[in-house]
């Protein structure tokens, strides 16, 4: 048997290549065999990070009777979905359709024409609560091919269709009149009120995943408008997260969600985005309340994602992994790695300062087995005790063995990472954070990056993916790239995002109705062309193009970048009063279109230290969206710079709306009061 995915730039992938099952990767040639033996495909999607993906693995697709069966009557195909989001993205519609739930592993049965006729998702080895044996549904499916194909292929042809006449449902229009506006985005903050845990933060019940981008926007609400109940959603959310077990106490970071409403059981596995998004959320608060609480979890949080995630190139990788190997029970278990009992902690501190490490923590036996995940109920009343039993614990915790990590570089997600990076590098006076998001946007460009500026989603131990960017990944690293230029004035990073951003406006965007697709028009064509305008994990790419469209129209004044972020802002009037939990980002790019977003642009010498408080003070500003440019004056390469001179023969500072700018200040106090007014 042939092994397809041993060369794979995939760690899922990988995991799967020494299956017994004959796995395809996702492409024309997986399809065409199965036309040539006249049987269905079985599409199986995942992640590295994928705690049910690792089950099914273990208990179906490592068996040898099941492989067999599989690789007699069908063709398997296994994709990674953070790869392949637009495959992932397609097929989820057609099972969230079907079934009126999705997730991952994503199972789906397909014609040889890519049309799915049978759905799922993690299938046991046995019958179990209802749900049928993997073996069971291969079967099934495999019977009613054969001796019902007519019918399998009308349902299919039907569900096909369905899903094509399903592309271009979101389409905009050009007037201004659709924009949201303040009634729009005051009713988005009364709409999340009513789903807000006033008692444990977050919104909803449980499972509660981080919800950073409505975090973003209603940080920038408050900004704009002094909203205070905007502000205390923030600040309680915040600090429940930070306190709570999806929190790592001992070394920065979030995990993926919490299990429970009370932020105190993790799904272990820690994302890249969630991480980048969160470092940021974190860092605008502490700016917005200069609280100490924000400013350390934005500092660990930093420093998690240069030690744990950063690769050997200076990307950084998706993804840690939920399971490790636990030595006491001889296997892999969710949380292993994390999860501390009573006995593990005196053993590595004592029994003195466990017994401290019991109560700083609040050790009470969270799961089976007497362990429990750490959590910081309260700030410590001795700090200098508090950090010396974290340094301990750290350290041995670092001899246990530790989750694998998915070390593909993701263009999108390194995007994100970028921004917070070189944002928290600036705000809190880190350097090395500025220097790793710079040699990560190095990497991307040098690996990512086609001869003709187009862009690929993945690499790994910097090869090259096969795999086409998608609009988050040409938007989020603009995104990254205009954080760059702000903090560091380097042009080149702001020249390059407009490339980028041209790039979506020329094969992302529908020309007639500004609606934005998530795949380009000259990619691989599936049976429908993906287009999600909501956020879910990570900014859509729609809602990303149109926040760095709108930031490289303020540095550069054009008008058409503008107009293309403000009719894919059309969406937000709509989707973001409806359901602002899932349109936090576009929400957070219309605070910025309705307050200006106000450009700042700093002139003066390199190295002036009155031009660089100038410049600190505009990074400092809350102002929603705001644009920072920085540069010699008479800078003609960044036109918010052109024709502003110095002041009196000093640094200066303009702050403007649409080019039209107030007298200049050379003041960075009158600076900051005039961002705030």
């Amino acid at each position: 048997m042939v092994n397809r995915l041993a060369d794979a730039t995939s760690p899922y992938l990988q995991q799967h290549a020494d299956n017994p099952v004959d796995w395809w990767e996702w492409g024309p040639e997986a399809f065409a065999e199965a036309a040539r033996r006249g049987v269905p495909v079985l599409l199986s999607v995942g992640y590295a990070a994928c705690h049910w993906c690792h089950v099914m693995a273990h208990e179906s697709f490592e068996d040898e009777a099941v492989a067999g069966y599989l690789n007699e009557r069908f063709v398997a195909v296994k994709v990674d979905r953070e790869e392949r989001p637009d495959v992932d993205a397609v097929y989820m519609e057609a099972v969230q359709a079907a079934t009126g739930q999705g997730g991952w592993p994503m199972t789906v049965f397909l014609t040889p024409e890519q049309e799915p006729f049978y759905f799922g998702t993690y299938f046991p080895p046995e019958p179990r609560h209802g749900m049928p044996s993997f073996r069971q549904v291969l079967e099934g499916v495999g019977k009613a091919w054969t001796e019902r194909r007519a019918e399998v292929g009308e349902v299919a042809g039907r569900i096909g269709r369905d899903l094509a006449e399903r592309a271009s449902v979101y389409a905009v229009g050009s007037g201004l009149a659709e924009l949201p506006g303040e009634d729009e985005l005051h009713r988005a903050v009364v709409e999340l009120s009513r789903t807000y845990d006033e008692r444990r933060g977050g919104f909803g019940g449980a499972p509660k995943f981080p919800p950073s981008m409505v975090l973003e926007f209603l940080l920038r609400h408050h900004a704009r408008t002094g909203s205070e109940a905007a502000l205390q959603m923030v600040e309680r959310t915040c600090a429940a997260m930070a306190r709570g077990g999806i929190y790592d106490q001992l070394g920065g970071g979030f995990a993926r969600y919490a299990v429970d409403a009370t932020w105190t059981v993790p799904h272990f596995e820690k994302m890249l985005y969630d991480n980048a998004l969160l470092l940021r959320v974190y860092l605008h608060l502490w700016r917005a309340t200069g609280e100490e609480l924000p400013r350390r979890v934005a500092l660990e949080t930093a420093d998690f994602l240069l030690r744990e995630l950063r690769t050997p190139e200076g990307g950084f990788a998706s993804a840690l992994d939920a399971d490790s190997l636990d030595p006491e029970r001889g296997k892999n278990a969710e949380g292993a790695y994390y999860a501390w009992t009573p006995g593990q902690l005196e053993e590595a501190l004592g029994a003195a300062d466990a017994a401290r490490a019991v109560e700083l923590f609040d050790v009470t036996g969270t799961f089976e087995h007497g362990s429990s995940v750490l959590q910081l109920p309260a700030d410590p009343r001795d700090t200098a005790e508090y950090e010396e039993i974290r340094r301990r614990l750290f350290e041995a915790r670092a001899q246990r063995p530790a989750p694998a990590r998915d070390d593909k570089v993701v263009a999108a997600w390194n995007g994100l990472a970028i921004a917070a990076l070189a944002e928290a590098g600036a705000l809190l006076e880190r350097p090395d954070l500025v220097e790793a998001a710079e040699r990560a946007a190095d990497l991307l460009v040098a690996v990512h990056f086609t001869a003709d500026g187009r862009v690929l989603r993945t690499s790994r131990d910097g090869r090259a993916g096969a795999n086409a960017g998608v609009l988050e990944d040409y938007a989020d690293v603009a995104e990254g790239f205009l954080a760059l230029y702000a903090v560091g004035g380097e042009a080149s990073w702001l020249q390059l995002a407009g490339e980028l951003l041209d790039l979506v406006l020329l094969h992302f965007t529908d020309e007639k109705s500004g609606a934005l697709y998530d795949t380009a028009d000259d990619a691989e064509q599936l049976i429908r062309r993906p287009q999600d305008p909501t956020d879910n994990a990570a900014p859509s790419g729609w809602s990303a193009a149109a926040a760095a469209l709108l930031t490289y129209a303020g540095y550069t004044g054009s008008d058409r970048h503008r107009t293309a972020a403000e009719r894919a802002l059309g969406i937000v009037s709509t989707l973001g009063t409806r359901a602002p939990r899932f349109t936090g980002w576009g929400l957070a790019a219309a605070e910025a279109l309705l307050d200006g977003p106000r450009e700042v642009a700093v002139v003066g010498a390199d190295g002036d230290p009155r031009r660089a408080a100038l410049h600190l003070a505009a990074l400092r500003s809350t102002a929603p969206g705001a644009v920072v440019a920085v540069g010699a004056p008479g800078d003609t390469e960044v036109p918010l710079l052109a024709d502003r001179p110095l002041l009196d023969g000093q640094a200066a500072a303009y702050v403007c709306r649409h080019f039209v700018c107030e007298r200049p200040t050379g003041d960075a106090a009158e600076l900051e009061q005039r961002l705030r007014d």
